[in-house]
């Protein structure tokens, strides 16, 4: 008998949602779509009613026959009353929005909601890369850093649903601000635009490279893959530039890693699918700073779920809050 569970994870641009057969580990009835986020938060969580349904009825179920519905959203959540407090990427005043509420109201389902990353951090421990290990930290890199925390499948969340935002962390102290406004955050060093505002201040003050020719000298065309791109073509302030964000990038995992001690930790995103020439050094620079554990017992793993590392988490989660 199959037992499935709807995820759906919310980002500033799309939906994407599945339902998830915890029997057979399989996912049915995929749905994307764009968010309505200019239409405000009423219209966006009417959206993911919406989405759940259609979901359902691709994968041949009834709603009743559904057990569950867990979302991940960029957000802060409180976790006992289902409300969210700040969405920094979708418009609009989330503020204490019931959405919790306004979604079982409406589809008659028990729903979980959780933090996009922390969802991300228990597909992967539970389904991808951080099967089969006790302590898994999760890390996304894009256009911030979110993560979490996964002991023995379930999340650690501590004081208020926080443990695990590994991006606000500081690594500089009184350095240039994150979007929460924490001076010298990881986030603001490491992230996708932080390795693209490098690139960006470079072409700006008429230093030498190609990254400005690959873009035509139109700066928000700049990104990571493009540094990526001039650095492979050999361009010196290219390679420096990913460098330097290895350093960076280096010194945030060696911290959670020395504070957590996880078995593994798996890293996701953007950024981190810029292979090699970012990442050997970022593991370098972590066996660099790592001396007082045995660091060469740690897994470090590429995601193996993609984009559908947050559906099955949310589901996931979905599942072991209806227990």
């Amino acid at each position: 008998m199959s037992t499935y569970y709807i995820g759906i994870d919310v980002g500033g641009t799309k939906i994407a949602a599945a339902a998830f057969d915890l029997d057979s580990q399989t996912l049915s009835g995929d749905v994307i779509t764009p968010t309505a986020s200019h239409d405000g938060p009423d219209a966006v969580v009417r959206q993911i009613a919406g989405v759940a349904r259609q979901v359902s009825l691709k994968a041949g179920l009834r709603l009743e026959d559904v057990r569950g519905l867990g979302v991940g959203l960029p957000a802060t959540v409180d976790l006992e009353t289902g409300q969210t407090w700040l969405l920094p990427n979708i418009p609009g005043d989330w503020w204490g929005k019931p959405v919790g509420a306004m979604l079982r109201d409406d589809l008659g389902l028990p729903v979980a909601l959780m933090n996009d990353a922390r969802l991300f951090t228990l597909g992967e421990a539970n389904y991808g890369a951080g099967r089969g290990y006790s302590c898994v930290v999760g890390v996304t890199l894009g256009t911030g850093i979110g993560g979490g925390i996964a002991i023995d499948g379930k999340l650690h969340l501590g004081l208020a649903g926080s443990a695990g935002e590994v991006g606000h962390h500081t690594i500089a102290f009184d350095g240039t601000p994150d979007g929460s406004g924490n001076p010298g955050a990881w986030e603001a060093y490491g992230s996708g635009p932080a390795i693209a505002a490098m690139g960006a201040k470079a072409v700006m003050q008429g230093i030498n490279t190609r990254i400005g020719n690959l873009v035509d000298y139109d700066l928000n065309r700049i990104t990571p893959r493009v540094i990526l791109q001039a650095a492979q073509d050999g361009d010196e302030l290219a390679q420096s530039i990913l460098s330097q964000a290895a350093e960076y990038l280096g010194a945030g995992l060696s911290n959670i890693i020395m504070i957590v001690a996880p078995h593994c930790i798996v890293i996701g995103g953007g950024v981190a699918e810029l292979g090699d020439l970012l990442m050997e050094p970022v593991l370098a620079a972590v066996r660099r700073r790592c001396r007082l554990m045995p660091i060469e017992k740690l897994a470090i793993k590429k995601a193996e779920l993609g984009g559908h590392a947050g559906i099955i988490g949310a589901a996931t989660l979905a599942h072991q809050r209806a227990r």
